[in-house]
């Protein structure tokens, strides 16, 4: 039976005519998703080519608002942060206590280490002794006949830094890794990472092929190449402190309960998993949102941020907290590779405005300003928490999304934003409210 939903080679229609064939074969042919979906295409055709050639059957672009956060003091200079996201509240949080902390002396950040690390992944059938020291009577190999690849990073201070045989078949059968470990500088380093480990896959065979180890000692099967996007050796830290009684502004709030109520929540977030993972969710509520400003990969980012929050065996706070002889001592220690060069950071006309926005650091110093604004973040998220809750703030900052869906005018906006000043924003009482200003009005 011929079905008119499947089709062939549709990545070589053009833009338009994938946009006519969707209308058509799943959207009644309608044409205002046509308009729709052309509404959101760049007014400048090379710009939209830029977009176009990002991923593959693109049919349009998909906006994220696009904020700004100032007044973050990092180091003792002071940023504005840019921060692509969806999520009502975040940037606002992350503008007022980037505020609440300039006035106490800002954030600290430092990066510890920036190692990445990368596995050929195999199957060997012999002695685990005899392919040790087979590995190291030819590491010197992997540095040797790669170096047209590690020339330029070398150059830049970067390549190859560690290559070491790990065995890991006490848990599955004949199983090891060539772990190697490297520096990629200002760049996040995927494509370096993976060609060398490619190139490493191939020498170890060719070498175990053309040995004197027995027949049985050469059968070696690549099962794959590729880096690492844990990187718990790639880590800054970010942290701020004060005296316990500057820690409010508010005279409504002890800053001594306060400081106890705060602690308490980290520790409930370090020895439940339910709470952390909506804990740690919040850090990355601000940290994907510089990541994804500035052309890098949130969903790497996250992926290791998260392992490294489980790697004492259980799922945890990423944050922790310390309050000691009257000072209150907040803290991350986040395990985040990015880059500044390469990818879409010289393509993306928003990526390079975020980079100019940021006096163009190099990679080190975006570590340190995402890991700023998760920490950030997460101070804002545990202070509404221990005190008034977190709808209050995040419901106020939700309001106008509900008055949009409703069609609410400017003026209807404005009464609507004036009468919830001291209430909470609940959904259903945001529209009893409205549906009597339309009928007031009416």
């Amino acid at each position: 039976m011929k079905n008119n939903k499947i089709i062939k080679g549709f990545s070589k229609l053009s833009k338009e005519a994938k946009i006519e064939w969707i209308t058509k074969e799943y959207l009644n042919d309608e044409k205002e998703y046509v308009n729709l979906l052309k509404s959101y295409w760049h007014e400048d055709p090379k710009v939209q080519k830029i977009h176009d050639e990002f991923i593959e059957n693109t049919i349009t672009n998909f906006y994220i608002p696009f904020g700004i956060a100032p007044n973050f003091l990092i180091n003792d200079k002071v940023y504005c942060v840019p921060m692509a996201i969806e999520e009502s509240s975040v940037v606002a949080a992350a503008s007022k206590n980037a505020s609440f902390w300039m006035e106490r002396g800002g954030f600290k950040s430092t990066v510890i280490s920036t190692t990445k690390i990368g596995h050929v992944h195999f199957a060997w059938y012999g002695e685990y002794e005899i392919l040790k020291n087979f590995i190291n009577s030819i590491k010197q190999k992997f540095f040797d006949e790669t170096k047209q690849i590690t020339k330029n990073m070398n150059e830049r201070g970067g390549g190859i830094l560690e290559i070491e045989l790990i065995n890991r078949a006490d848990l599955e059968p004949n199983y090891y890794q060539l772990q190697a470990k490297f520096e990629t500088c200002d760049a996040m380093g995927a494509n370096f990472i993976n060609s060398l480990l490619e190139k490493f896959s191939k020498i170890l065979t060719r070498e175990i092929s053309k040995s004197n180890l027995s027949e049985n000692d050469k059968k070696i099967v690549i099962i794959m190449c590729i880096l690492s996007n844990y990187t718990p050796e790639c880590i800054v830290r970010c942290e701020v402190n004060c005296r316990i009684e500057e820690l409010s502004n508010d005279p409504n709030i002890d800053n001594e309960e306060f400081a106890k109520k705060f602690e308490q929540a980290i520790h409930v977030a370090n020895i439940e998993p339910y709470r952390a993972t909506t804990h740690n969710k919040g850090i990355f509520n601000g940290i994907d949102a510089v990541v994804i400003a500035t052309g890098n990969d949130f969903r790497a980012v996250e992926a290791c941020g998260h392992t490294y929050a489980s790697r004492s065996g259980q799922y945890r706070s990423l944050s922790n907290v310390e309050i000691k002889d009257g000072k209150f001592r907040f803290w991350i220690d986040l395990p985040i590779s990015v880059g500044t060069v390469g990818g879409l950071t010289t393509l993306h006309p928003m990526v390079r405005f975020s980079y100019k926005l940021l006096a163009n650091p190099n990679s080190k110093n975006l570590m340190k300003i995402i890991a700023a604004v998760g920490l950030a973040q997460n101070f804002g998220a545990i202070r509404s928490l221990v005190t008034t809750g977190i709808q209050k703030g995040h419901m106020k900052m939700h309001l106008l999304n509900i008055l949009n869906q409703l069609g609410a005018d400017q003026n209807e906006v404005e009464k609507t934003k004036e009468y919830f000043k001291d209430k909470v924003v609940e959904h259903s009482a945001v529209v009893n409210y409205f549906k009597e200003l339309r009928n007031v009005s009416n």
